[in-house]
């Protein structure tokens, strides 16, 4: 009886001093072994790992992408104008060993890097104006701003053992104070871009309309000239066939003939039948039967 006791504890010994010589790592996991409260080795490849059984102790970190949500923080323009800054952070741990003698917890390391983001936001809105900030241009502007202060971040964090991935800012908020001084200048630059764009468009109209004018000048200009050059010829060859086709005697006279008929004609088109014509005029001769 007492042998299969002594049997049975030492075989449970045996269960908890296997059990207790082997730990897993997961995918997402840094475990540090301590041994009399010092870290003596850290492993990042998942698996089964060995430990020396009641001597060491594991801590385990998580390697995943954290996500820290800042508390809204006012800042300082350097045009002296106050401004709200909401933002937020993504890191993760690179050296679980830094991570632990210098912040131990995840609690400690958010204290931390929210203390850090809000000087990095200080020093380098304090160096901008708030019209660099808040503005009409291109987005990529501010993205530059954004990454500078991402990279900055890192920076001071990285004695931690921590790795800013990124920091996100949210949205740059005015005091209730600032919002219609600053609403008054992005209409008054409103207006004067419209301004500028009407000014450039009038500019503009007022050339081609020049530039039209002229043309049409030079079209009619063009046009008339060569109506008369049309015209002249016309009367040229009229006259040239005129004279073509009464180039005797007999002709000259019954073409005047035909004429004073088609001034006769004319003359009593009116009201007035009356016409005086002197009695020794050829008209008149013939109309009395004594031509």
């Amino acid at each position: 009886m007492k042998k299969g006791i002594i049997i049975g504890v030492i075989a449970l010994l045996l269960v908890i001093l296997v059990t207790g010589s082997f730990y897993t790592v997961e995918e997402n996991q840094y475990a540090c072994t301590f041994r009399f409260s010092e870290i003596i080795r850290t492993e990042d490849q998942p698996g089964l790992h060995f430990k020396i059984p009641f001597l060491d102790t594991v801590k385990y970190f998580s390697k995943a992408t954290q996500f820290y949500d800042i508390p809204p923080s006012e800042v300082l323009t350097s045009d002296k104008q106050n401004m709200t800054v909401d933002c937020y952070i993504l890191w993760s741990i690179s050296d679980p060993q830094q991570f632990y003698r210098a912040l131990e917890t995840t609690v400690k390391a958010e204290e931390r890097i929210n203390a850090i983001t809000y000087t990095a936001l200080k020093n380098t809105m304090g160096k901008l104006a708030q019209a660099d900030i808040i503005n009409m241009n291109d987005g990529a502007e501010r993205n530059e701003i954004y990454d500078g202060i991402a990279a900055i971040v890192n920076q001071s964090a990285d004695q931690y053992g921590i790795h800013v991935e990124d920091v996100k800012i949210k949205q740059f908020d005015l005091p209730d104070s600032n919002l219609n001084a600053v609403y008054t200048r992005m209409i008054s630059e409103r207006n004067q871009m419209a301004e500028k764009y009407t000014a450039e468009g009038n500019k503009e109209a007022t050339l081609i309309r020049n530039e039209v004018d002229k043309t049409v000048n030079i079209l009619i200009s063009d046009a008339k000239a060569e109506a008369a050059k049309l015209e002249a010829e016309g009367e040229a060859e009229y006259m040239r066939l005129l004279a073509a086709a009464y180039d005797t005697q007999d002709k000259k006279d019954f073409y005047e003939f035909i004429m004073a008929l088609d001034a006769l004609k004319a003359s009593l088109s009116g009201d007035q039948k009356t016409v005086i014509l002197d009695k020794d005029s050829d008209l008149a001769q013939i109309l009395m039967g004594a031509g």
